[in-house]
């Protein structure tokens, strides 16, 4: 079979696996999570046609910081101007196409800097990419300093975000997210910090991440000890299906909820975490919402902070992953921020490493010949809605809003202990 006809076979069986209802989903072909061409395909026609999530604001405080990055062969810096804008700039000097960053321990990922300076011939740059000083140019005929730049990339900023867009043609951000803003809006995400960060290679492809992101079905293995008894996996429950991103919901017990209540009427002791969100209601308050907008920009909301994982993927069987926790401002201010700090952090690479074990352990058996195509449980309904994104998106369209009435999860979410 040639790699083109292999290629199409695997689109033909994705077609037919997204096409299925729910109740008769099954996994994904595992060609779909290790063969390269299939990579390249989702490369080129899905992650550089929509919006990539490359950093928080948090991290671009002042004019003149930077974070690089590397994603898909494109060197990248995300960087505040002097006119306090934010750009996604090439890092490939515009004299002999040198990384000007390069991935080397004397050359920082983050930081602060007055010009982008290229270490081969010291050509320098604006913070906007414009060519500042270029010495011994002064022979070259017709050379003029305007006419050589770093490249730009399209980038905007949605509730305090830096997402990129490759191809230049994305929908605007504000009209894709626009749903989804106004969801998370009461947490005033643009105004959050991040307090936590752990960096992560990860041995398996993107979509083994996000879709343990989204499903908490595994929370009754993964998580047994660690988050299931607050947030039962059986009781997380999906909104219906919706173009841009998806939302599940992850209640917390009556047991977590009375703890919450009575901290915060100061009746009883108080809760580990953070000081909570002000402005969200009980519903907000009393679960985890958690959200993938398509492809990878996975986010979570609590009741005391957000949770923001920034995934790059490499190859089939390789991304990075950087999770955050982000906090209100007015969570610094309490007495007991950082004992809070330490013991959240704590907490997050525990959870966090319980999930990287599993998701390498899924790569390997996807990796077998002797792995079989799974059956999904209701609970991995948006596993499925991720299988209808990816569909969808081999196509060339989005997945259309589904014409269900709203559902609120289990009945027996009340009474859960």
């Amino acid at each position: 079979m040639t790699a083109s006809a292999k290629l199409d076979a695997i689109l033909k069986d994705v077609a037919t696996v997204a096409s299925l209802p729910l109740e008769r989903a099954t996994t994904l072909p595992r060609e779909t999570y290790i063969d390269e061409e299939f990579f390249a395909f989702e490369r080129d026609n899905i992650f550089k046609k929509d919006w990539m999530c490359l950093a928080h604001v948090s991290q671009l405080k002042t004019q003149g910081s930077f974070v690089a990055i590397d994603l898909f062969d494109e060197p990248l810096v995300v960087v505040r101007g002097h006119d306090d804008k934010i750009r996604v700039l090439s890092r490939v000097c515009a004299h002999r196409a040198m990384d000007i960053m390069p991935e080397d321990p004397s050359f920082p990922r983050e930081g602060e800097t007055r010009l982008l300076v290229c270490p081969y011939h010291k050509w320098s740059y604006d913070l906007d990419g414009s060519l500042r000083g270029c010495s011994q140019m002064h022979k070259a005929e017709g050379f003029e300093k305007k006419d050589w730049q770093l490249s730009e990339f399209r980038s905007e900023v949605w509730n305090g975000f830096v997402f990129v867009n490759f191809d230049g043609e994305a929908m605007p951000l504000a009209d894709q997210y626009e749903e989804f803003g106004r969801l998370t809006a009461p947490w005033n995400v643009a105004e959050m910090e991040i307090a936590i960060d752990f960096e992560w290679e990860c041995d398996f492809n993107w979509k083994v991440m996000v879709e343990n992101w989204m499903e908490s079905y595994h929370h009754i293995g993964t998580h047994a000890t660690t988050l299931n008894p607050s947030m039962p996996g059986e009781l997380t429950w999906a909104d219906a299906e919706r173009p841009y991103f998806i939302r599940a919901h992850l209640p917390y017990t009556n047991k977590l909820r009375a703890e919450l209540k009575a901290s915060a009427t100061g009746e009883g002791p108080k809760v580990p975490g953070f000081k909570p969100i002000a402005g969200i209601d009980d519903n907000q308050a009393n679960e985890w919402g958690l959200y993938l907008g398509f492809p990878c920009f996975m986010f979570l909301t609590t009741h005391d902070r957000a949770i923001w994982y920034r995934l790059l993927p490499v190859s089939a069987g390789r991304c990075k992953l950087l999770t955050t926790t982000l906090v209100a401002p007015s969570a610094k201010e309490d007495p007991d921020y950082e004992m809070a700090l330490a013991s959240e952090g704590e907490m997050l690479r525990t959870f966090h490493s319980e999930d990287m074990v599993v998701n390498a352990a899924v790569q390997r058996g996807l990796k077998s010949s002797r792995a079989v195509r799974g059956r999904l449980s209701h609970l991995e309904e948006p596993v499925w809605l991720i299988q209808r994104y990816l569909a969808a998106r081999a196509e060339g369209r989005y997945p259309e809003k589904a014409n269900r009435a709203p559902y609120h999860g289990p009945q027996s979410m009340q009474a859960a202990e």
